[in-house]
């Protein structure tokens, strides 16, 4: 039995150096924002025409059966006992003047939303056609749309000082956009780089199943109404619904919910990390669609389209986001 170390003569080939070594191959697929890519395939799913109409007959069947039954109900406790009848008639009452009243906030809201709209298109014709008096008639739909704001007090009122002196569309409209959507855009960024922050932070830290799909389209959700919220545009359920599906249909046409390499590389260092955590790839990534379609909630509810500022990059959104999170400053 042999004592003591034991060498092998590797005879007079080279010696194996690690350092010039060839690199290992990177096989793993990129991170793609899977939890992103399913909402925006929820929100903009629409379904058959057979589909709407078994939905719809659905609905409307058994609305009818329930109003029988309450009707039946009703006329059965009245016949037995007025003022027990008499309590479930005002009870039936008061629920359909709740339903009223949610149906007229959500006709409101779907009003400010067109309100928006016009604006913005009237915005975009003035300056397409250079046309000062379809200008100035923009200006003051967008004075009495943020007249009882007080967060715009100081940029109307520079805007009335100073829109007698501006004798063109395009300088009486950017004069607009800088005194009095300035600290607008500033609520909007903030509210887009926290919801970013949080589907990252979830898809990074959750293993959970469906946990970053739920808190992506409910952080999309609450960020799309409250942007359309800080431009004037306060919307409720279904209005809320409707604004996402515009968006997310718009970024799906326009090919923006798409991860290509320049979406990886150019925030917060996704390339990297994904070599590191595929979670943290797979949230940063989350994290860059997720302002994406921040970006694109701006441009649809913002009243006067980006001109003299440029509309907020993903990456510098991204990057200011998770600052903290990845040791990284924005």
């Amino acid at each position: 039995m042999t004592k003591g170390p034991v060498l092998i003569d590797l005879g007079d080939g080279e010696a194996a150096k690690p350092d010039i070594a060839p690199a290992v191959p990177d096989i793993s697929d990129p991170p793609q924002g899977a939890a992103m890519q399913h909402v925006a395939a929820i929100a903009t799913h629409r379904p058959s025409r057979l589909a709407r109409w078994f939905w719809s007959l659905s609905i409307a069947l058994v609305g009818f059966i329930v109003s029988l039954a309450a009707w039946d109900y009703v006329n059965g406790l009245l016949a037995r006992s007025p003022i027990l009848g008499g309590i479930a008639t005002g009870l039936i009452a008061l629920l359909c003047l709740i339903l009223a009243v949610i149906a007229l906030r959500e006709a409101a809201a779907f009003g400010r939303l067109r309100k928006l709209d016009r604006i913005q298109h009237s915005a975009t014709e003035a300056l397409a056609a250079d046309n000062l008096v379809a200008a100035r008639g923009v200006i003051t739909q967008l004075t009495a749309l943020y007249a009882a704001r007080d967060d715009t007090s100081w940029g109307r009122a520079e805007l009335a000082a100073r829109q007698s002196e501006i004798l063109d569309a395009q300088g009486l409209l950017g004069l607009a956009e800088t005194a009095v959507l300035i600290p607008l855009d500033a609520q909007a960024q903030r509210e887009i780089e926290a919801a970013a922050r949080q589907v990252a932070t979830v898809t990074a830290i959750v293993p959970l199943a469906l946990a970053d799909l739920f808190t992506a389209l409910t952080a999309n959700l609450r960020m799309i109404r409250r942007i359309a919220q800080i431009y004037g545009g306060r919307s409720g359920t279904l209005g809320s619904w409707r604004l996402t599906r515009s968006v997310l249909t718009h970024l799906v046409a326009t090919g923006a919910v798409a991860v290509g390499d320049d979406l990886i590389n150019s925030v917060a260092g996704g390339g990297m990390l994904s070599k590191v955590s595929r979670r943290f790839g797979e949230g940063v990534v989350n994290g860059a669609l997720t302002a994406r379609v921040g970006v694109a909630a701006m441009e649809v509810c913002r009243p006067l389209p980006f001109q003299t500022r440029k509309k907020p990059s993903v990456s510098g959104l991204v990057g200011r986001s998770l600052t903290g999170l990845l040791g990284r400053n924005g």
